[in-house]
């Protein structure tokens, strides 16, 4: 076994409105969604975010998708427009929900998802770090 967190196993999509925010998770296999619907209970997310989510996380599974659905409730401090934290909205619950780590099967390790193409953005940055612009 090996903890990994869940991006490596899956996709996401997230939003919120008022003060909820759902975030969905989607496997690429079914033998990752049995190990997602296994490990990715309501009760760890709602570990996970601590204190962020004052109220209850409620779960549903779409098998037709191998998606599993989390809807925190009382997880923005009021909703977007009253709440003073800042940069907490769905999006980053989302990107947070899927640093979790779960136990997985060395077998299912090695079938990580497969992470973009981002040399260019690299390379971009190793050409300004060598030619600093502004006034000569």
């Amino acid at each position: 076994m090996t903890d990994l967190p869940l991006r490596e196993l899956v996709g996401y999509r997230s939003g919120d409105k008022g003060n909820l925010v759902n975030v969905a998770i989607f496997a690429d296999d079914d033998e990752v969604y049995e190990l997602i619907c296994r490990e990715a209970t309501a009760e760890r997310v709602k570990a996970h975010f601590g204190n962020m989510v004052l109220g209850r996380v409620d779960r549903y599974e779409a098998p037709n998708v191998l998606a599993l659905n989390f809807v925190l409730h009382d997880a923005l401090a009021g909703g977007g427009t009253r709440t003073l934290r800042s940069d907490n909205l769905g999006k980053s619950m989302g990107g947070s929900l899927v640093r979790m780590t779960i136990p997985v099967p060395d077998h299912l390790a090695t079938r990580r998802r497969a992470r973009p193409d981002v040399q260019w953005a690299r390379d971009i940055i190793a050409l300004a770090i060598r030619q600093p612009s502004g006034p000569s």
